[in-house]
């Protein structure tokens, strides 16, 4: 039995293997103490911590955070530059630890759009922890929009079949899901959102097909080890049913 678990009041055996979570509210967050908004992303980054953490004490292996959509690009420049920055920060403080701790960083999304300098530490930064014993991979959604990359993926797809690689029968939910960025890690069992909106706002529309949902009003920074604690409970009481009967489950 995992000493965290016990710890925490948590059932080894009722813990989601995949984690993602909308981290929803920096913005909100500061907006409440009159602060500017790059100080609750700051704080947020805290949060990501914690929750890395924790995961990695009780035993969730894949762990996936909605750091940056392709909408964000939007946002006020000196918004965007503060988040890039703040990205940059995370690589270069952070590579060690995830080192230490045997956490493999993961990063998806449209990378080709981020400055060269910071491409090279996301890199660098994934490479460096490539080897590990891999504890638990840590995957962070930067540029990421999930009609884009399912959109990518029939691209991909689509030059196979015009390559004669493949021929339009052999195309099936296998050969889609092996076209996705999350093409080697398992859906999501649970998918976490924080700051009380109920949207999936373009997360992993085609992974999420049968994860389970907690939503929170809880902001993004002060979604700590509690905050995490309670809604993997809430989690462990469901029953994951997927398409079939109760009855048919227990059997």
């Amino acid at each position: 039995m995992n000493e965290y678990c016990i710890k925490y009041g948590l059932n080894e055996e009722r813990l989601p293997q995949h984690v993602a979570i909308i981290m929803d509210g920096n913005g909100r967050w500061a907006k409440k103490r009159l602060w500017n908004r790059l100080v609750g992303h700051r704080a947020g980054a805290d949060a990501v911590d914690a929750v890395t953490t924790l995961c990695r004490e009780i035993g969730v292996k894949y762990l996936t955070l909605y750091a940056f959509s392709t909408e964000n690009w939007n946002r006020p420049e000196s918004e965007v530059s503060g988040l890039m920055e703040l990205f940059k920060e995370f690589l270069v403080s952070k590579r060690n630890i995830l080192i230490e701790k045997n956490v493999r960083l993961n990063i998806i999304g449209e990378k080709n759009k981020f400055s060269p300098e910071l491409l090279k530490l996301m890199n660098e930064t994934i490479e460096a922890t490539k080897q590990n014993e891999t504890k638990m991979v840590l995957t962070l959604a930067l540029s990421y929009g999930s009609r884009q990359e399912i959109t990518a993926a029939v691209r991909k797809i689509a030059g196979k079949v015009a390559k004669h690689e493949i021929i339009p029968e052999n195309i099936d939910e296998k050969l889609i899901s092996e076209s996705l960025y999350t093409f080697d890690m398992p859906d999501p069992d649970l998918v976490i959102r924080t700051s009380g909106e109920y949207r999936i706002s373009n997360y992993l529309l085609w992974q999420i097909a049968y994860s389970e949902f907690y939503f929170t009003d809880t902001l993004w920074p002060d979604f700590k080890k509690e905050e995490f604690i309670k809604a993997l409970k809430d989690y462990a009481g469901r029953e994951r049913r997927f398409g079939k009967t109760g009855d048919q489950i227990k059997k």
